[in-house]
């Protein structure tokens, strides 16, 4: 963790809350999470010291048109590759990319009927969907999916442009768009 010493010494990093004196650093602030400055603030000796979390980071989204703050850890239900199928809408998709969170623009998500819309802090999937008029690249919630139990390979003109080969119920990823 990082903080910045606030006092007469300030702006210095710190590489962890270290005390003035023998006493144990103790939070004395705790910011909302909707707050543009998300940490702790800790009082170590006489001066205070900014925690700030790191447990999010940011990341600009050019499909969003803006800057999206996500969890630096989160655990996916699906990864790319696999195969799966909307719960309420029939069609299904191999996926392709992965937005920890809502990363789509405000017009997308407002075209959705309130409803069934989706709660955006939740894993968001691009899939090459195929239904039975058409293929198309769909993004879908989390909470919107789940296994295909056909396992199928998807017919989707664009799926070698992405994987390489289909095998045991999945596809892999071509290992020039891999990091």
């Amino acid at each position: 963790m990082l903080g910045a010493l606030v006092g007469p010494r300030a702006p210095v990093e710190a590489s962890a809350p270290t005390s003035l004196r023998a006493e144990p650093c103790q939070p004395f602030l705790r910011r909302q999470d909707g707050d543009s400055l998300y940490g702790t603030l800790v009082l170590c000796g006489l001066y205070p010291i900014f925690m700030k979390n790191m447990d999010k980071t940011t990341y600009f989204s050019a499909q969003a048109g803006r800057t999206i703050e996500v969890p630096r850890h989160l655990e996916t239900r699906f990864a790319i590759g696999d195969i799966v199928r909307h719960k309420a809408f029939d069609f299904r998709g191999v996926i392709f990319d992965v937005d920890p969170v809502f990363a789509n623009s405000e017009e997308w998500y407002s075209s959705i009927p309130e409803e069934i819309r989706p709660d955006r802090d939740q894993p968001f999937y691009h899939l090459l969907a195929e239904s039975d008029e058409n293929d198309y690249v769909a993004y879908v919630s989390q909470q919107n999916l789940i296994e295909d139990s056909r396992a199928g390979p998807i017919s989707h003109p664009d799926v070698h442009d992405y994987f390489e080969v289909f095998e045991n119920g999945r596809y892999r990823m071509r290992r020039k768009l891999t990091h």
